[in-house]
């Protein structure tokens, strides 16, 4: 804790992340896969390395302003973006310009001026940006792989490497229960950042044979990489538990919040901000081949902002190319007609779900299930199966339609099933008036804000204890599993918690002067620093 205005980072924490000599990461540069979308575009800290490279050389610095320029255009406003792609075909894209970007032939610019006075689409320069990658990604990526600013990311990445265990963090308050532990909220104590450890107990998992859910949740939360999905940064063991390191989402559930603060449900606009965030964390898992099978009110978490996450990654799973899964998972009055009726399929389950969110958020109850009425399972899979939900006079049409749609009985003809997936459903006139890539960006103001005094969940004391776990084991077997888990940092979530933390800013720095820090100067070897004694460690502690 205490001082200065360090935002929760450990009073040493410029020695926690202090650079290794460029000699330690030779390793590093012989193992790294050379590709540059990985190394330039998909991992933070890359990109802002070779940005800052390409800074140096007035050819490949016009370059990179045009892509971020692009970006602007991208999610400008609907009104603003014609003028904005106006301005930048003026800056770039034009001959006389001094910020002219030779690369992108001219009769590609005329075509991109005509379509630009048609309809400002947001597509529009995705040729320009592609030829911009592709001339990039040739020569002067190979001169970056050549350059300090490679050295350094090196050094970066030597650091993201470094061991994880329970030090790492700062422990505080449980937060609620998993399946297989405790989750508690943690601090990084070098950075200060803030993050939820769900704690998954050996013992625990080893006695409900729970080792291919814990690892499949596992590698599915570091495949995905999406701000409406909780993402994973450290996966790390101690000698009692593994522990996953997740988004720390302070604001509740939805469940919470369509039942527990006032009248039940939400007003509709509420209702499809939500309901588009969670279509955006679908098409992201969907894009990586992953159907989630658990979507319900109290797997979606709302953070500071207002948010949200879908959370509890447990039942998802990887559908293989060009293949169907079967699977009667899911939680009984969100499982689809089909997956109650054990066919197969791929993703069309979550597209029901979605359906079944969508009415809950506005009737404030589910559609298949009353609250508070024990309702036998085989009753609630016949409604599914057989029976239409009914509409109260709370559905506008617009709401009405979308839940319909998506509550079709039949996986072929159900919304978002159709072959264009995610894109189906955005289309849908409920979400007409909102920008997805804005949404898709962050920028869209969400319409509830959590209290930040408020305690959007169980108290501390209401939070069933776990019972000890008897009659089980753990042996020297299990530690093949346990390796397979504890993997540390996960790269594109540490990176960004360098930069969000300003770490990156204090530290990323290279001599003003052109000369060459010492770090990376291959002629000045490292010293070792002379161990201290005892004593001197004692009286040098602040």
């Amino acid at each position: 804790g205490g001082g200065g205005n360090r935002k929760g980072k450990s009073k040493k924490w410029r020695q926690m992340l202090q650079f290794p000599h460029i000699s330690l990461c030779e390793d590093l540069r012989q193992t790294l896969e050379r590709d540059y979308h990985s190394l330039c575009e998909k991992q933070p800290i890359g990109h802002m390395l070779f940005r800052q490279f390409c800074e140096t050389r007035p050819e490949l610095s016009r370059c990179v302003k045009f892509l971020d320029a692009v970006a602007g255009y991208e999610v400008a406003p609907d009104e603003k973006r014609k003028e904005c792609g106006q301005h930048l075909i003026e800056k770039y894209l034009k001959p006389n310009s001094e910020d002219h970007v030779p690369e992108v032939p001219s009769q590609l610019v005329d075509a991109c001026c005509e379509r630009l006075e048609q309809e400002p689409s947001k597509e529009l320069f995705k040729e320009s940006t592609k030829l911009i990658h592709d001339y990039l990604s040739v020569a002067p990526f190979a001169d970056y792989l050549d350059s300090l600013y490679f050295n350094r990311f090196l050094q970066w990445k030597w650091l993201e490497r470094q061991p994880v265990t329970k030090n790492t963090f700062r422990q505080y308050r449980v937060l609620g229960k998993g399946g297989f532990g405790e989750v508690c909220a943690c601090q990084v104590r070098a950075t200060g950042k803030m993050y939820a450890c769900k704690k998954l107990e050996k013992k625990r998992i080893k006695k409900r044979k729970g080792e291919a859910m814990a690892l499949n949740e596992k590698q599915i939360l570091e495949k995905v990489n999406s701000r409406f999905v909780v993402s994973l940064a450290y996966a790390y063991e101690t000698k009692d538990a593994l522990c996953l390191v997740l988004t720390l989402m302070n604001g509740g559930d939805l469940k919470f919040h369509i039942y527990h603060m006032g009248e039940a449900g939400f007003e509709e606009p509420r209702a499809a901000f939500y309901a588009a965030e969670i279509c955006c964390g679908l098409e992201d898992l969907h894009q990586e081949r992953i159907v989630y099978r658990d979507l319900k009110p109290e797997n979606i978490l709302l953070d500071d902002h207002g948010h949200i996450r879908i959370s509890d990654l447990g039942l998802a799973v990887h559908v293989p190319e060009g293949q169907t899964i079967k699977g009667r998972v899911g939680t009984v009055g969100y499982m689809a007609p089909e997956v109650v009726k054990n066919e197969r399929y791929t993703f069309s389950p979550d597209w029901w779900a979605l359906g079944c969110l969508v009415y809950e958020m506005i009737e404030g109850q589910s559609p298949f299930q009353q609250r508070k009425k024990k309702i036998k399972r085989e009753e609630v899979e016949r409604l599914v199966k057989e029976v239409q939900e009914e509409y109260s006079e709370k559905f506008s049409p617009c709401a009405r339609s979308l839940c319909t749609m998506l509550l079709c009985k039949d996986p072929l003809e159900r919304l978002g099933c159709r072959g264009a997936g995610a894109k189906e459903v955005k289309e849908h006139p409920l979400f007409k008036h909102l920008n997805f890539r804005r949404l898709e960006a962050g920028m869209l103001d969400p319409p509830f804000k959590p209290d930040p005094q408020a305690i959007y969940c169980k108290d501390v004391l209401d939070i069933e204890q776990f019972s000890t776990v008897k009659g089980v084991e753990l042996e020297p077997t299990d530690n093949d599993f346990y390796q397979k888990f504890a993997t540390g940092s996960v790269p594109i979530p540490w990176q960004n918690e360098m930069i969000e933390t300003e770490c990156f800013k204090e530290l990323n720095v290279f001599s003003t002067d052109g000369t060459v820090p010492p770090d990376l100067d291959w002629k000045g070897q490292p010293s070792p620093q002379p161990k201290k004694g005892l004593l001197q460690r004692l009286f040098s502690r602040q």
